[in-house]
């Protein structure tokens, strides 16, 4: 049973608060920046209307008489039409502060306000003005004082307002449009992983390795991911293949000779036998028993090759020597099957290698080679330096292989001719255990033959 998922853990929900989240975000920074900005050139106009206001406003001062007073003989239409405007209030003021005369909206400007030359924003009655206070210089008769423009700011903040609450309407409804967008996207692009979980299910659930993706759609990453799990299934079938096929082989090697002892038993204590019978009934038992060893053995041992997480001890040898020796002990053998065994090892041969494992995998191959060798035929090992690598070559003069077989010859329990093959002695696993070996030293091995002629194995490894 299924652990129910919270909704935090589920993958497209995640993918949509965050699509939100950052376009949240990018909403209130980009909007909070075209709001002060906004702000910014609103108090910039007022400014300017301020500015243009107090130069009209000093050209109407009246130079004749000794009290700050406009003239009234002075008459400006730009001023007139910036009084007319509501919110906006001309003082004249003597040094002390105190007002001489006021011209505009009187009744809601703030009659205190602090005296100092330029910009600056009050509160009064809970409303804003924008402030401008120039200092005017005495001339002829009109004495010193200060000048004072005002303007409210109500239709600023009303304008502000407006915008705000145009931006918290906005805000939402952009959110939710990104977050059904945002889910529509995200189950498109979350598809192949759906496909991927249904797939993985079908399998733990029915255990048929055939299931497959097979993913068309766009060539992204998930596509990738699509096509490297049908991969990962065509690599499990593969080998669950192989593993079954190894077991049924290897319950059949098994049962071989176990057949055959029992057999010989059954018919030996079926009647009274002489000593000479019985001998040579225990003397046939022991060969299977002994072939029952060595096919145990070569079974563990390509079971700990196979297994990669156990590192070899590996360390420097030179190969000339340790060729040079296992040469000097497969002559006896060569000649006991009158072949001519010839080397040709090249000097200073240093590779990072596992020792045990080599002379396993090049007594295999020579064993391989004297066996399947014709009568008076020849055997020769030769080893030579290529670029960074070293190349060792087994070449027998024996029939040769069909070519049909070649490719197989590296899978466990294969045989070309499977009667000969156990009748000297060979448990079909010579040649995958040499590959193991071979591929642990991160090294390649190929076989060609040509019928009539011979076969030659060719061991390529990385030097040192």
């Amino acid at each position: 049973m299924m652990k129910q998922r919270k909704p935090w853990q589920n993958l497209r929900l995640r993918l949509v608060a965050w699509y939100s989240l950052l376009a949240g975000l990018s909403m209130l920074i980009s909007d909070g920046f075209m709001y002060v900005e906004f702000r910014r050139t609103l108090l910039a106009q007022v400014d300017s209307a301020l500015e243009v206001t107090a130069i009209q406003a000093l050209k109407n001062i009246d130079d004749e008489v000794d009290v700050l007073t406009f003239d009234p003989r002075e008459d400006s239409p730009v001023l007139t039409s910036l009084l007319d405007e509501a919110g906006v209030s001309v003082d004249l003021l003597d040094q002390n502060g105190v007002i001489n005369q006021r011209l505009g909206d009187s009744l809601t400007f703030p009659l205190q306000a602090q005296l100092s030359p330029g910009f600056k924003t009050i509160i009064n009655a809970d409303e804003r003005w924008r402030v401008y206070i120039l200092e005017i210089s005495p001339r002829d008769n009109r004495p010193a004082g200060w000048l004072r423009v005002a303007h409210s700011l109500q239709s600023v903040d009303t304008t502000l307002r407006d915008l705000l609450k145009h931006h918290l309407f906005e805000i939402p409804l952009i959110l939710g449009m990104v977050g059904l967008g945002g889910l529509f996207l995200a189950n498109r692009a979350l598809k192949p992983i759906g496909q991927i979980t249904q797939t993985a299910e079908r399998v733990r659930i029915s255990g048929d390795l055939t299931q497959r993706i097979r993913y068309q759609g766009v060539a992204d990453e998930l596509e990738r991911l699509a096509n490297m799990f049908d991969t990962m299934l065509d690599s499990l079938q593969a080998t669950f293949e192989r593993e079954k096929r190894f077991t049924a082989d290897a319950s059949h090697e098994l049962r071989t000779p176990l057949t055959a002892i029992k057999g010989r038993l059954h018919v030996t204590l079926s009647q009274q036998r002489t000593a000479e019978n019985y001998e040579e009934t225990l003397q046939a038992i022991e060969q299977e028993v002994d072939r029952l060893i060595r096919l145990s053995s070569d079974l563990l041992l390509l079971s700990q090759l196979e297994q990669q997480h156990l590192a070899l001890d590996l360390e420097v040898i030179d190969l000339s020597d340790l060729l040079a020796a296992i040469a000097e002990q497969v002559q006896p053998l060569a000649e006991l099957h009158h072949l001519k065994f010839s080397t040709h090892i090249a000097s200073n041969l240093y590779i990072q290698g596992s020792p045990d494992h080599l002379i396993r995998l090049f007594l295999n191959l020579l064993d391989n080679a004297i066996k399947y060798a014709a009568n008076d035929g020849q055997v020769t090992l030769t080893a030579l330096s290529g670029d960074r690598s070293i190349q060792v070559m087994v070449s027998d003069t024996g029939m040769g292989i069909p070519p049909e077989h070649v490719s197989h010859l590296f899978e466990r329990f294969y045989r070309v001719e499977k009667s000969r093959s156990r009748a000297i002695g060979g448990t079909g696993l010579g040649l995958a255990i040499a590959q193991e070996i071979v591929h642990r030293h991160q090294g390649a091995i190929a076989i060609q033959s040509a019928l009539g002629y011979g076969t030659t194995v060719t061991v390529t490894l990385p030097s040192q």
